[in-house]
């Protein structure tokens, strides 16, 4: 019985440290995989630079990026801002962060103590501005070419914040959700229906182009038609949204029309004029308002999703 007793011990002992290895070998890989996604990495940017991005970067400005940021999960130090606003349609994950002006300032920058700039454009640092940026912490320039397409932005900031997965995911699930939206506003429209989105700030109506923020969302993403006068004035625009005259306005026969009103408040004399109670969305009850906190005037995943529900929202009953 004792020499059975042993035995069995030992046993017990010889299995135990066998089923113990394996643990251990997981454990040394997944230290062995942190530290490896946990170093410096060197990044050429769109000018150049050669950028040594710090390993876990916890302190970031990106000035106007916020929305890639936002996707990703990373909270800046300071969020963009003008003279008369924020991004308000970030609020829900930016509310409380410190602003800073969008343009920048050295000072200004400097007091965040950032440990990772990410600039959108390469006009932001012309002069000397790219050196004394990256004095204050290393400067990583997207450049217009990334700047200018909301998609690849993502993917380049998920590159330098080694997040590449999450963006990759991010843009896939944003897919899926267009797709989704999309056939349940063929449903309702047949596909045939036209759409536009106008501005209105200190009296004055601007039309978004057909290629950005809101106007890819609509015509891009989810077919609404494009009216000829949006087409007219996309081709020769040279901004995101493009002034239009009232006149102009009273030619789009549009049947949907999606409306930021940045002058909600101040009686607006131009919403009283006969032409614009002309336009056939506005005749039809098919006008749809939306105030300046909203995500219209901007471009991202978290803009763009927000942009497609108000008009699920408005269209889908």
């Amino acid at each position: 019985m004792i020499t059975l007793l042993i035995t069995v011990m030992v046993m017990s002992i010889w299995l135990a440290a066998c089923g113990a290895k394996p643990a251990e070998n997981d454990t040394t890989t997944e230290i062995e995989t942190q530290t490896e996604a946990a170093t410096e990495r060197t990044l050429t940017d769109a000018m150049g630079h050669k950028v040594t991005i710090p390993a876990n970067p916890e302190r970031v400005i990106a000035s106007y990026l916020e929305d890639n940021l936002v996707t990703l999960g990373v909270k800046p130090v300071a969020q963009w801002s003008v003279a008369n606003g924020i991004q308000e349609y970030l609020q829900k994950d930016l509310n409380g962060i410190p602003t800073i002006a969008f343009d920048l300032p050295f000072e200004a920058v400097t007091s965040f103590n950032p440990d990772l700039i990410i600039i959108g454009s390469e006009s932001v640092v012309e002069g000397e501005k790219y050196e004394q940026y990256s004095k204050i912490a290393p400067t990583y320039v997207l450049g217009d070419e990334i700047n200018s397409d909301w998609r690849k932005t993502l993917l380049k900031i998920g590159e330098i914040l080694n997040k590449s997965d999450e963006a990759q995911k991010a843009l896939d699930d944003y897919e899926v959700k267009a797709t989704e939206i999309k056939e349940k506003i063929n449903n309702v429209t047949g596909g045939t229906k036209s759409a536009a989105a106008i501005w209105l700030v200190s009296g004055k109506f601007f039309i978004v182009s057909d290629n950005v923020s809101s106007g890819e969302v609509m015509y891009k993403e989810l077919g609404l038609q494009e009216p000829e006068v949006v087409k007219e004035i996309s081709a020769n625009a040279t901004g995101n949204w493009s002034s239009i005259s009232m006149e102009k306005l009273a030619e789009m026969d549009v049947d949907y029309l999606f409306f930021v009103n940045s002058d909600e408040g101040t009686g607006a004399e131009a919403l009283k004029d006969p032409v614009w109670q002309s336009i056939p969305a506005v005749k039809n009850g098919n006008l749809f308002e939306f105030t300046r906190s909203s995500s219209w005037l901007y471009s991202g995943v978290q803009a763009n999703l927000q942009i497609m529900e108000d008009i699920q929202n408005s269209i889908v009953k």
